[in-house]
């Protein structure tokens, strides 16, 4: 076996910040790493690992609905004879360590929480032979019983790791490269649907650390300068525009970011909350680089944000949003039309809400289902209710009426590809709209860019429309009873129509991503 060996299996068709920051570590202690792509043949992972001979191999089960992809594959290089230390981390593994051996009995440990001098140690009690049961922060299982080890402390100052490894970097849009970047980790908030407060707030040490401002951007002008880099997403639940410093973090980046030469540069998306945006703040940003921000909205009442423990009111999103279309900052968000407690009354008020900030065209109407993530509020109210069911990685729940279960599967099925297909209207609607911010950034408006964007802008809110009096038609519908899911001819019109309606307008859309694309090609001719 070769202990100077230690191999990730993740996924890679985006950068995992976790693995990355690992594999710095682990290299910079000598270590040979590697990443497999978990996706891959289970043979071809077999293969590489017996060549590799590992002393270490960790997974990263980062996404719930992959658990058992995970277990599959462990249990299978186990049944070919791979010997090495199997560990996992990630979420799952940290918060419901007991569910995840009894799903994979073949792991050996869990590197729990913050994982960076966890996975370190680890390796190094293996490669010296020592008991490795003795590392803080792992569990383990001995004679079938559970052991979580006492916990590490987080690390108080983030900018103490090395830059996190990065694999080649991939296009955002129109040749230009982007990278995912934290300025700091958790969370001060506690929504009732998010597990990051309840991640982070279970190991000694504050729930919220945020890197030196200065430090960020000499990240950046390395990622600029040696990566070819030009996007930078930022990564963070929600980034540090408020601190105990109020807002001098944010001035201060700005500011790094002039000093390094990097404004007209860079463009970067930030996460936030809309009662965190601040018209001089953003306006700043936004003269720095800022491009995008995703808000976490959720929900478009009162009573709803309050059900969620947003500690928001329905005017804060108005106030947030206007601001940003003021700005010209283009803008993604969250929002969860379906919940545990939906009635058709709450369903359409926020159907109004939706329609109220989205009949511009300045961003596609999206929306999801609350889902009950492991180790939130809203998991344990469902588990005592005893409304939760399937199985962990798979748990859902039923509304409290028949038909609000048939209107959301109808709803799921009907505009799936719509909201979610890679190749679908939502997906393309918000790239157009990256690809014109890009061009505008880089190259500078034309006449031609602008005539562009005044399309999809009519053609998202034609979308958006459709949309909406499609959901209401279809609220009132299957709240009267007057249905059938099966053979039932009024549905099948609006499956139709929705399936004619999405292929209409996804066509107009491709075709104005072909013209963009082309307009690049040739920007010499108008600049």
């Amino acid at each position: 076996m070769n202990k100077n060996s230690v191999v990730f299996i993740a996924f890679e068709q985006r950068e995992n910040l976790g693995i990355g920051y690992m594999h710095a570590i682990l290299s910079g202690a000598g270590y040979e790493v590697g990443i497999i792509d978990v996706t891959k043949d289970k043979a071809e992972i077999q293969k590489e690992l017996q060549e590799l001979n590992p002393v270490l191999v960790g997974f990263s089960v980062i996404f719930e609905n992959h658990i058992y992809d995970f277990q599959e594959l462990i249990e299978y290089l186990r049944s070919k004879g791979i010997q090495s230390h199997f560990t996992a981390g990630g979420h799952f593994a940290s918060l419901r360590p007991a569910d995840l051996f009894e799903i994979a009995p073949s792991l050996d440990s869990m590197v729990r929480f913050e994982g960076e001098h966890t996975i370190l140690d680890l390796a190094n009690h293996l490669q010296q032979d020592k008991d490795w049961k003795k590392v803080l922060g792992i569990s383990y299982r001995n004679k079938g019983a559970l052991v979580n080890n006492q916990l590490r402390p987080l690390e108080p100052d983030l900018d103490a790791f090395p830059l996190p490894f990065r694999p080649e970097m991939k296009e955002y849009a129109l040749d230009n490269k982007y990278a995912t970047l934290l300025a700091g980790r958790g969370c001060i908030y506690n929504c009732a649907f998010c597990d990051i407060r309840e991640f982070y707030g279970q190991a000694p040490g504050p729930v919220k650390r945020i890197r030196k401002p200065e430090k960020l951007v000499e990240e950046m002008e390395y990622l600029h300068k040696e990566q070819d880099c030009s996007v930078v997403l930022f990564q963070d639940d929600d980034f540090p525009l408020l601190t105990n410093r109020s807002s001098d973090w944010v001035k201060e980046f700005c500011m790094a970011l002039r000093d390094k030469n990097l404004v007209g540069k860079i463009l970067w998306k930030i996460n936030c909350r809309p009662d965190e945006v601040d018209l001089e703040l953003f306006e700043l940003m936004k003269a720095h680089g800022l491009f995008k921000v995703y808000l976490g909205i959720e929900d478009g009442t009162d009573a709803g944000l309050k059900q969620m423990n947003k500690r928001l009111q329905v005017s804060d999103h108005m106030e947030g949003i206007q601001i940003l279309k003021e700005l010209g900052i283009s803008i993604d968000y969250g929002f969860m039309l379906f919940q545990p407690s939906s009635t058709y009354k709450l369903v359409n008020e926020n159907l109004a809400f939706l329609e109220q900030i989205c009949q511009d065209g300045y961003m596609p109407v999206f929306f999801l289902k609350m889902m009950p993530y492991l180790a939130t509020r809203i998991e344990k109210e469902l588990r005592e209710e005893g409304r939760l069911k399937g199985r962990p990685g798979f748990l859902d729940y039923d509304f409290y009426e028949q038909s609000m279960d048939d209107f959301y599967f109808f709803v799921s099925e009907s505009f799936g590809t719509w909201f979610h297909g890679p190749g679908g209207l939502n997906n393309y609607s918000k790239w157009v709209v990256n690809y014109i911010t890009v061009f505008n950034f880089f190259i500078g408006s034309t006449s031609e860019i602008e005539r562009l964007t005044e399309s999809i802008l009519e053609q998202v809110a034609d979308s958006n429309h459709f949309l909406i009096k499609t959901m209401k038609e279809l609220s009132a519908l299957f709240e009267s009873g007057k249905y059938s899911m099966e053979n039932d001819r009024i549905l099948d019109e609006y499956r139709s129509s929705i399936e004619q309606k999405h292929s209409s307008a996804l066509k107009i859309v491709s075709d104005l991503i072909v013209k963009i694309e082309v307009h690049h090609l040739t920007k010499d001719l108008f600049v």
